[in-house]
């Protein structure tokens, strides 16, 4: 009688290795994964919880990146402020911000549940109660560091954000804390887009749990696009808020999420006996399986790489070196991708451009009806018109074209 297959929760710790806990998702994390759906790699690694930057060390190209140890206090010391006397502060801004008009809460009349539980599935069904009783008592509630469970690739992943403010109308607002700063109301874009893409984790989590709270209470209960983004005010410690529109972000992530191939698909898929365990030494942090069996092991999922992993995933200089390695047109960017079409890599872009063309021209293999064939060999047969008319010598056709 055959043994009976493995579950995907067994698969995916033999991925790990053997006593490797799993690592948890941030919102972060999230976020750049939907950014990049098409990369088997990441969805697999993130949905097997594996350490992708101690894959990355041990490869040998590590993410030289990463938050360091002052911002991370600082970030902690600003919002220990903003979440000083029970929330009062951050109330405020909430109450100013997004709802005016309104009476606003009184300092003994917020309800703060304790969201403490054992382990992130314990403390995600604690604060989906915590929020069904604030929702039902229809009055204002501070849950602080809540947790939410959101599907990933049909693997549950856990996030946290900063706090969830319930409303009396039985609303849910999602608050974020920053610690970069406003100046005259105004952040830096890029930081606000991040920030951003990151409470539209945090809706889209909450989007289930207040169904289900809806359903049991009788309440029209919503979650609202609009979070509230808390960050110091201009130079100063002190905190100031503004309304962040996300329906666009959450749309996205969404759709993107959605996109993902599942987790379980891309791991039957894999080789037999294949892991990504690093073997650590007894110090819990030296990697002592070889680079090269690592590299193997990792290449046997398809990675979707693009230069804008450079700044969302801990294994994007591999994949980048990989690419460049086989010459893949991938490693110059989505835009550069899309317009090549069928050419796959530099070589083929480099002798479609410069091929003969006519009836005595060499046969690259190249289709010469090819739209992006055509435009590179136009652009090719100007650069020439254009050099020979400078007086700048020609690249000489012994050297390989520049990469």
């Amino acid at each position: 009688m055959p043994a009976p297959a493995p579950s995907l929760r067994q698969r995916l710790g033999a991925l790990r290795g053997p006593g490797v806990h799993p690592r948890s998702l941030d919102a972060r994390a999230l976020a750049a994964l939907a950014a990049n759906p098409g990369c088997r790699r990441r969805a697999l690694l993130d949905g097997a919880g594996i350490d992708k930057a101690a894959l990355a060390r041990a490869l040998g190209s590590p993410a030289p990146y990463g938050q360091s140890q002052f911002a991370i206090v600082r970030g902690n010391a600003f919002e220990a402020r903003v979440k000083a006397d029970g929330g009062a502060e951050l109330l405020r801004l909430l109450h100013q911000r997004l709802a005016p008009g309104t009476p606003a809460p009184e300092p003994d009349g917020v309800a703060t549940p304790d969201l403490a539980a054992a382990g992130p599935e314990g403390r995600a069904a604690r604060t989906a109660l915590a929020l069904r009783e604030a929702t039902a008592a229809g009055g204002w509630a501070l849950l602080d560091h809540p947790m939410l469970a959101v599907q990933v690739a049909g693997s549950p992943a856990y996030v946290e954000p900063d706090a969830v403010v319930v409303h009396p109308d039985g609303s849910w607002t999602v608050v974020e804390i920053k610690s970069f700063p406003m100046i005259d109301g105004a952040a830096d874009a890029a930081k606000v887009g991040a920030a951003a893409r990151q409470a539209a984790v945090y809706v889209l989590a909450l989007e289930p749990v207040a169904a289900h709270v809806g359903a049991h209470t009788g309440r029209t209960v919503r979650v609202r696009d609009r979070v509230l983004l808390v960050c110091p005010k201009d130079f100063s410690n002190l905190p100031t808020a503004a309304a962040v529109d996300v329906r666009k972000q959450l749309a996205t992530t969404r759709r993107q999420l959605g996109r993902l191939t599942r987790v379980e698909e891309i791991a039957a898929a894999l080789p037999e006996g294949t892991t990504f365990d690093l073997r650590l030494a007894e110090d819990g942090r030296t990697a002592t399986r070889p680079a090269q069996e690592l590299a193997e092991a990792v290449e046997t999922v398809g990675a979707a790489y693009a230069p804008e992993c450079l700044a969302a995933c801990e294994l994007a200089f591999h994949c980048r070196g990989r690419a460049r390695g086989e010459g893949a047109v991938e490693a110059l960017g989505r835009g550069v991708r899309g317009e090549l079409g069928g050419l796959r890599t530099v070589e083929e872009v480099l002798a479609a451009a410069t091929a003969p063309e006519g009836p005595g021209g060499a046969d690259d293999g190249a289709d010469p009806d090819d739209p992006a064939v055509a435009a590179l060999r136009r652009a090719a047969a100007l650069r020439a018109e254009a050099l020979a008319g400078s007086g700048l010598p020609a690249p000489r056709t012994e050297e390989p074209g520049c990469r």
